[in-house]
């Protein structure tokens, strides 16, 4: 369950009493894991897999009541941040406002005591003050993309311009707000421990091309030639400057949004055809340029890797199978199935890694898609847990490595996770030989499959099975807890609205049948 869908008054979850209250709700079920998606602030669509920052925390994750307990705000203002028009869903277009506002009020409340301990914060950590100048800059320039700004100088990370912005207001904002938002979770993250919940976290395997990441250090991505860009830049121009006089600015920004961003990179980052799309999926990530990452040590990736450990106790790597072998698209291409597989940095990386962590006993690799021999070999070598779905599981007559009984120790299982339909969606919106192979499967009897809830039997038989199988971690989705439909899925692959909006009220969850996790966990040695 990501922080975002968890209740509150607050149009969003927060690290508040919320999460800290679902941590004993799991401590009483028997549970031993709590895993949440990626903690960067949501980009494009929403997602948080499309963030401007890799390391830069969800400011929207602030508890406004905790900044009350500072004397950062009043309870008047408190009031101002409840939303009550939707408990189940998050309205980013409001949040994004009302919370900027507030943010801004308990900044301007802060002492001169807490603003040095903000400076100390930027000082010591390289992701805070790249970050904060980015921020910083984005907003007198209106938002746009960072190779859309018009001073060049500030474009291009020249020193002694971006050594200007450390002393504005908005640096120390921004500073102020990944401060905050560090300090809210490390309290909030002691307690479920405590409860004797450990955090899985989530990292994206790229960035976003317009975020502080590529901004600050684009010479650790496959770039687009500068010179060959100059010519086309100009060429740009010219059609931003048509698309103006023939159909105004918005005409232009359609012109932006299509054209510009190929310039920049050469190559971006998808996924060939699979499971979720008959084209693949063209993410359009900047590709990392692996060779410069090895020459230094891999010193990025150590240190978004450090950072995330801050933050979780286990870290799940999304799309892992790129350290192995990647599917790289050309920047101007319409499809990612015009791309190509490229050698990943691959064990060279995780020998470093140890070098620098002592071991890799702490991370889960997401290693689904297309399962090439390659990827099994380095899945073999590396040793990391991989990822089994059920969900995937249930073709008649396909002795499938995803059905349970062919789960190795070595993984963690999930009947689903973000990436699919609920358990119950799933069985209703399944065809009917599937359907009947997986309940024939998990030993349900009966005819009322359909039926939803947290005493759902069919979900109920499922849940169970994936509990006896071999594999070491077995998660859930919240959703499957509660037994509720596909209105309640977290993302559609492939789709650009509609996702990661999704919540849960205090009822929903007090709803949930403890006990039954209980004995569950008690019969299966979970």
């Amino acid at each position: 369950m990501h922080i975002a869908s968890l209740p509150g008054p607050f149009g969003i979850g927060v690290f508040g009493e919320e999460a800290i209250s679902f941590a004993k709700q799991l401590q009483k079920q028997g549970m031993r894991y709590w895993q949440v998606l990626p903690f960067t602030y949501p980009g494009m669509g929403d997602s948080p897999y499309q963030s401007f920052s890799a390391f830069a925390g969800n400011w929207l994750f602030i508890d406004p009541r905790r900044l009350m307990k500072r004397g950062l705000l009043t309870p008047e203002e408190v009031v101002s941040c409840e939303y009550n028009v939707n408990k189940w869903r998050i309205d980013y277009d409001f949040l994004r406002v009302q919370r900027v506002e507030i943010l801004r009020k308990a900044f301007a409340r802060a002492d001169k005591k807490l603003m040095e301990e903000v400076d100390k914060f930027a000082k010591d950590n390289k992701w805070v003050d790249d970050v904060a100048i980015y921020q910083a800059i984005k907003d007198d320039n209106y938002q746009n993309a960072w190779w859309d700004w018009p001073d060049e100088k500030l474009r291009n990370c020249d020193k002694d311009a971006i050594s200007k912005i450390r002393g504005t207001e908005n640096y120390k904002y921004h500073a102020f707000v990944q401060y905050i938002f560090l300090d809210e979770w490390t309290a909030v993250k002691k307690e479920i421990n405590e409860c004797g919940i450990a955090i899985i976290g989530d990292m994206p395997i790229y960035v976003s091309g317009d975020s502080a990441d590529v901004w600050g250090c684009r010479e650790q991505f496959k770039m687009a030639d500068p010179k060959k860009v100059s010519k086309l830049l100009a060429d740009y121009d010219k059609e931003v400057k048509k698309a103006v006089k023939e159909g105004g600015e918005d005409a232009a920004k359609d012109v932006r949004n299509v054209k510009q961003e190929a310039l920049v990179f050469d190559k971006v980052a998808g996924v060939p055809p699979d499971y979720f799309s008959a084209d693949g999926q063209l993410w359009g990530n900047p590709i990392y340029d692996w060779d410069k990452h090895k020459k230094d040590g891999y010193k990025w990736w150590m240190s978004r890797i450090e950072e995330s450990y801050k933050l979780y106790d286990y870290l799940r790597i999304d799309h892992f199978r790129a350290f192995s072998s990647y599917w790289e698209v050309d920047a101007n291409a319409l499809t990612a199935k015009e791309g190509e597989w490229k050698k990943g940095p691959g064990l060279e990386f995780f020998d470093t890694l140890d070098k620098k962590f002592g071991d890799r006993s702490r991370l889960i690799a997401e290693d689904l898609g297309e399962f090439t021999p390659d990827l099994a070999e380095f899945m073999h070598n590396v040793h990391i847990p991989g990822m089994r779905i059920m969900e995937f599981a249930f073709n008649p007559g396909d002795d499938s490595s995803y059905m349970p009984h062919n789960f190795n120790k070595n993984c963690v299982a999930y009947t689903g996770t973000h990436d699919n339909n609920t358990l119950l969606g799933w069985l209703w919106d399944s065809p009917e030989h599937v359907r009947k192979c997986c309940l024939e499967y998990c030993g349900f009897e009966g005819d009322n499959w359909g039926e939803g809830g947290t005493y759902s039997k069919s979900c109920r038989a499922i849940i169970k099975t994936l509990w006896m199988s071999h594999a070491d971690v077995v998660i859930i989705p919240i959703q499957d807890m509660l037994g509720y439909g596909g209105d309640t899925r977290m993302n559609t692959p492939g789709t650009a609205t509609g996702n990661w909006i999704v919540r849960f009220t205090k009822e929903d969850l007090d709803g949930i049948d403890n006990d039954w996790y209980t004995n569950l966990n008690r019969i299966y040695f979970r």
